[in-house]
């Protein structure tokens, strides 16, 4: 497992930047758009690329031979220009240059984010990917921690300062990573990747879509409807409807991230006893009585103590979904099936926040938890229907 474990500094980094994006850009888009639903949508312009180029590079990462592996090439190049523009965005002279450094710095993460979730199962046998999966997002976790934490005491000393902090931890963990993951000697499929690299086979997007999955992929989602919304506008909802400050509204989110990080390994450890199904349907269940109780809360503590255990039913969707939604097909697929994963889940970062936004500006703040907790429950609607995966090999070894 220590290969997970420095795996895990993809995640780190990943997380560390998408917190910081999704707590602060909203602050700054704010400066030249009024209309909540304008912010949402601006949020998430990004994803329209990610949905087209997540999938494909997913993809052609399953038919990518190099020396430096099949997976590492896209780390190499995108990890290091995202670094560049995550530093330069507090930097923006105007709404033009912020939406520009916005959508160059996705472009670049979307060229390395599949293929790094993607290694997790290069390098893990099918038996321990949801043990797996728990670490690396637990180290995905404290970078969220951090991102929220250290980064709200960054940004109240100066706003640029979180941004140029996390374009240097991309670069560290590239180092990291790149100098401790080696595919040929590390991954656990090696032998039969080579002899079906004779053929080349092309891995069909429509030939992964059976009903199993289909209904996964909706209810993914649903549940990333709910969270990307939430995690978007939430520091708006604390500022504009608690009256908090916007370093306290960012700072409360730590809370939400911290049971993640605590949880993660637990909840992958649950997963590969009792089934990744049912810890998912136990996550979405709390999670939608949670952010339900959000709506009664008005004060600072009580709303921390939800977060805190909103993050622990998190844990137990999003630590089991990725394992879930692989076991369900071949190994020669798994690049395609995580380029599937992120298509919807960039779907519903894409419909979220401005319809989220849309309902605030013609509702009011309070419709926002509402519409989380309703999303939540199409989600569990959806996993109703999925057919249970291929978990006996998890099942014999557990």
């Amino acid at each position: 497992m220590k290969r997970t474990w420095l795996l895990g500094f993809g995640f780190f980094s990943i997380s560390i930047t998408w917190a910081l994006y999704n707590a602060f850009i909203p602050f700054f888009l704010e400066n030249y758009v009024q209309s909540i639903a304008v912010v949402g949508f601006l949020m998430t312009i990004d994803n329209y690329f990610a949905l087209f180029l997540q999938p494909w590079i997913g993809n052609r990462s399953d038919r990518t031979r190099t020396r430096y592996g099949r997976r590492m090439p896209y780390l190499l190049v995108g990890m290091p220009v995202a670094a560049i523009f995550t530093a330069i965005i507090p930097f923006h002279t105007g709404l033009f240059t912020l939406l520009l450094f916005m959508i160059l710095m996705n472009l670049s993460m979307s060229l390395y984010r599949s293929p790094t979730v993607a290694l997790m199962p290069d390098i893990t046998p099918e038996n321990g990917r949801t043990k797996a999966n728990g670490i690396i997002n637990f180290m995905g976790g404290v970078g969220s921690i951090i991102a929220f934490g250290v980064g709200s005491m960054l940004y109240d000393f100066h706003r640029s300062a979180p941004f140029i902090a996390a374009g240097i931890v991309t670069l560290i963990c590239l180092l990291v990573v790149s100098r401790s993951i080696k595919e040929e000697r590390d991954g656990v499929n090696v032998n039969s990747e080579i002899s079906v690299d004779m053929g080349k086979p092309r891995i069909s997007l429509k030939s992964q879509l059976d009903r199993t999955t289909v209904f996964l992929l909706a209810a993914i989602f649903f549940w990333f409807v709910s969270y990307q919304g939430v995690e978007t506008l939430f520091t708006l909802y604390g500022k504009n409807y608690l009256g908090l400050s916007e370093k306290a509204a960012a700072f409360s989110l730590t809370f939400f991230s911290l049971a993640f990080v605590i949880f993660a390994i637990p909840s992958g450890l649950l997963g590969k006893r009792f089934g990744k199904k049912k810890m998912i349907m136990i996550g979405i269940c709390g999670l939608c009585v949670v952010f339900a109780l959000v709506i009664f809360v008005k004060n600072l503590l009580m709303l921390r103590i939800v977060l805190l255990i909103g993050g622990m039913f998190w844990a137990c969707i999003n630590i089991n979904s990725y394992p879930y939604i692989i076991s369900t097909g071949k190994e020669e697929s798994i690049g395609t099936r995580t380029g599937l994963y992120y298509l919807v889940s960039s779907l519903a970062a894409i419909s979220s926040p401005p319809l989220l936004g849309q309902m605030i500006d013609s509702f009011g703040y309070s419709i926002l938890f509402y519409c989380a907790s309703a999303s939540m429950l199409v989600a569990l609607a959806c996993m109703l229907m999925v057919r249970q995966g291929n978990e006996s090999l998890e099942a014999t070894d557990g």
